[in-house]
């Protein structure tokens, strides 16, 4: 890594340590392990500070395994994942978040060239676990049970594994020989799939299958439904249905022009959807601004540049044949208004993208468990509901929506079955705090800008289902990977080792970090200041 020295950034808990040094010295330098930000914004609670690290040093293996630790689909959710993990990075603030997700994808794609491969468990369990859905959250279930131990078998009502990353994710942002890929290693270490098997009757199968514990995630796959009045209306469909047709290879003829009614993800997926099945115009129709919809800024940028159109601040009134009434509305403290003012707009179809409902009557039947007012399951903080032994995650239990959630539910509830399973409470370990930009002391800077993701050209992309965002190759994804700051965490730079006056800094070696010689320290606290990481805190002097 290339660093250009600039000025000190001066701790103001240090503004005091020139008091008593040497055989008064009141207070002393430690090494300390603080909280990276991109570690607590993970929903799949990931240690990317630790596998960046082995990224940086070109050990790509080493780093794959790390980040396979807490989550199994790394191809998947470096293509997918909304990465919150970079808009909490601290790197922010000096210029750009590092990149973290195309260096995951990198560290995916990779393990599949090169055909990497999950250790299977040393010793079996004997316990039986039964997983509903083969959607992001029951795969990670899945995963993390089986290294444990645990025999699982996964249930799916639908004809291909994957849930809504097949059905609702178009192969344009996740090609389906990556998401097989990912699948297929995860059934390598002795996880069984069941296709085309919906469970109607939880408990009896739980019984007949001689299941110890059951895990639900069957995710949220049916449309929301809105009440337009409409005569002779024309083909309408709704988001969620339209895309898994599509991928099942039963695409519906749309005709000319499309209407999208909604605002989020599913909105600007089914619309550039639609114009890849050739659909002359599709036209979004939402009733808030841009600032209020709740797709993702990028989404929306990419759904423009693909030809699609957006109306804002509009609600649909009614529909004839092809022709559709709108009404304008304004904002009063960011809700929808009308306006009293209309607008005609012509459709050969409508695609309703209101959001999707999850389907659990038939835990309805089970003793115990409860509901909320949408549907979803109550759950407690074990993830287990209130019919003992059967767990529930992803879509289906109240949370934010997203394969990364689902898989962070995925690890959590394996967790707490397996402890569970031995009449005992999963504990997890508490976090240290976390580290902001403003407790940095950073002295360099990388000298070049981050590497952006290649994409393909907007018009060329909208005309087929090839991916449209390119990954990074081995060169890329180490620079890329050299710009995290180790935020909290020593990193070896010798910045202490070297300005330390007293030569109270013992090298440990490589991979072994530091250690003071507390006889020749003088509590200076200048190794505190030239530490870029905050990995050192200068603390009271220990009273004997």
């Amino acid at each position: 890594m290339a660093f250009l020295k600039t000025d000190l950034t001066t701790n103001p808990d240090l503004t005091q340590h020139g008091e008593g040094t040497g055989s008064s010295r009141s207070k002393r330098p430690q090494y300390v392990d603080f909280l990276p930000p991109c570690n607590q914004a993970c929903p799949a609670g990931e240690n990317i500070q630790e596998w960046l690290s082995l990224a940086q040093a070109g050990l790509n293996k080493e780093a794959w395994l790390k980040l396979t630790e807490n989550n199994p689909m790394p191809a998947i959710h470096g293509r997918v994942c909304y990465h919150p993990c970079e808009t909490a990075c601290n790197r922010t603030s000096l210029d750009q978040p590092v990149s973290i997700h195309a260096i995951e994808r990198f560290l995916g794609d990779t393990a599949i060239e090169q055909n990497w491969q999950f250790e299977k468990p040393a010793k079996l369990s004997g316990k039986k676990i039964m997983i509903i859905g083969a959607g992001p959250s029951g795969l990670s279930a899945a995963y993390h049970l089986a290294r444990l131990g645990h025999t699982v078998e996964i249930f799916e009502a639908g004809p291909i594994a994957g849930g809504m990353m097949n059905f609702g994710i178009p192969a344009y942002r996740l090609p389906r020989n990556i998401l097989q890929a990912e699948i297929d290693r995860i059934k390598n270490m002795g996880v069984q799939i069941h296709l085309d098997r919906k469970v109607t009757d939880i408990l009896k199968e739980k019984k007949e299958g001689n299941f110890d514990a059951v895990f639900v995630a069957i995710g949220a796959h049916i449309g929301k439904k809105t009440d337009i009045p409409a005569r002779e209306a024309g083909k309408i469909l709704d988001a969620v249905s339209f895309l898994k047709d599509v991928e099942l290879g039963n695409a519906p003829l749309l005709g000319r022009k499309v209407a999208i009614y909604g605002g989020g993800n599913t909105a600007m997926d089914a619309a550039r959807t639609a114009k890849r099945l050739g659909a002359e115009e599709a036209l979004i129709i939402y009733r808030r601004d841009r600032d209020h919809m709740p797709a993702h800024d990028f989404e929306a940028d990419e759904a423009l540049s693909e030809g699609v159109k957006i109306h804002w601040l509009r609600s649909i009134k009614n529909i004839e044949a092809t022709q559709m009434t709108v009404e304008k509305m304004k904002l009063e403290n960011g809700r929808p208004v009308p306006t009293g003012e209309y607008e005609t707009l012509e459709a050969d179809s409508l695609i309703l993208a209101l959001g999707q409902d999850t389907e659990t009557d038939f835990l309805k039947l089970v003793d115990g468990i409860n509901f909320k007012s949408d549907g979803t399951v109550e759950v407690n903080a074990s993830m287990m509901t209130g019919h003992p032994g059967i767990f529930a995650g992803g879509d289906m239990v109240p949370s934010d929506r997203t394969v990364t959630i689902a898989t962070g539910h995925g690890k959590k509830a394996a967790r707490n079955i397996d402890a569970w399973l031995k009449f005992s409470t999963y504990q997890k370990p508490e976090n240290n705090p976390v580290i902001l930009t403003d407790q940095l002391h950073v002295w360099y800077r990388t000298n070049a800008a981050p590497k952006p993701q290649e994409h393909i050209d907007a018009k060329i992309a909208a005309e087929s289902f090839d991916e449209i965002v390119a990954g990074y190759d081995a060169e890329e994804a180490k620079y890329e990977a050299q710009r995290c700051l180790s935020c909290g965490n020593c990193f070896e730079c010798d910045g202490c080792y070297g300005a330390c006056p007293e030569d109270a800094i013992i090298k440990l070696g490589k991979g072994n970090r530091y250690k003071f010689d507390y006889d020749k320290c003088t509590g200076c606290g200048v190794c505190v200041e030239q530490c870029p990481c905050h990995a050192i805190d200068i603390i009271p002097e220990p009273v004997n």
